[in-house]
Parts: C-alpha cells; structure tokens; sequence
C-alpha cells in the first residue's frame, strides 16, 4: 500500500523548503518509483517549487484520489485504506492551506513594518 499524494508532498515541500535531506528523498522517490515519470499530479506534486504549485497539484491529485475512491466497492480490501488516504491527504490540504496563509501574513507584515520605518525615518530621494 503506498500513500503517493503524501510522499509526493513531502518532495514538493523539501523542494519548496529548500530542505536537502537525501535519506528522506530517496526514500520518498523510491517509495513513489515510476510514478515520478510522466504529466501526472503525482509526479507535478513532486517536482512542484512554490507553494501555489504544491495547492495547485495537490488539488489535482486530490480529484484522482476521490475518483479512485468512488470506483471501488465498499467490500474490495483496499476501500478502507483508500479512504483512509482520502482523509489524510484532505488533511494536508488543509495544513498546506494555512502554511500558505502563513506566509501571506508573514509577507503583508513586512510590508508593513518596511513602511512604518520609512515613515519613521524619511529618507530623501
């Protein structure tokens, strides 16, 4: 069983993050293997470099998640591992939501504080 949205996170925010754990992404890339290949959300997820990115194909690879699930039958073994995915990946959905926001915040208080120190010391110019 493999949980391809969450490793595929997990890569796209090192990537983001600027995080170079090499343990960490070889396991990821070894657990995800050719799923890496090709125009997937997957594998967009993976290579993804901001945080617009990672939302973006996050969301995509969460409509083929929710797909996945509806295809499958109720008594077929893998149902309640995958809904069980469906709930975890919705829940770094919501994680990755607020790291955005987070950085919005952090971003639009800068700006704040570039103009109180501008208002505070003039410059000329």
């Amino acid at each position: 069983m493999s949980c391809d949205e969450i490793e595929a996170l997990r890569l796209g925010l090192m990537n983001t993050l600027g995080n170079s754990d090499d343990a960490v992404r070889r396991h990821a890339e070894q657990e995800l293997g050719d799923k890496l290949d090709g125009d997937t959300p997957i594998a967009a997820l993976a290579a993804a470099e901001s945080l617009t990115e990672l939302q973006r194909h996050l969301d995509a690879a969460l409509v083929d998640l929710e797909e996945t699930v509806a295809a499958l039958d109720a008594d077929d073994p893998e149902y309640a591992y995958t809904r069980g995915r469906l709930v975890a990946v919705r829940d770094a959905e919501r994680s990755l939501a607020r790291l955005a926001d987070s950085g919005e915040s952090l971003l639009n208080d800068l700006g704040d504080s570039h103009h109180t120190l501008h208002e505070v010391f003039p410059t000329e110019g």
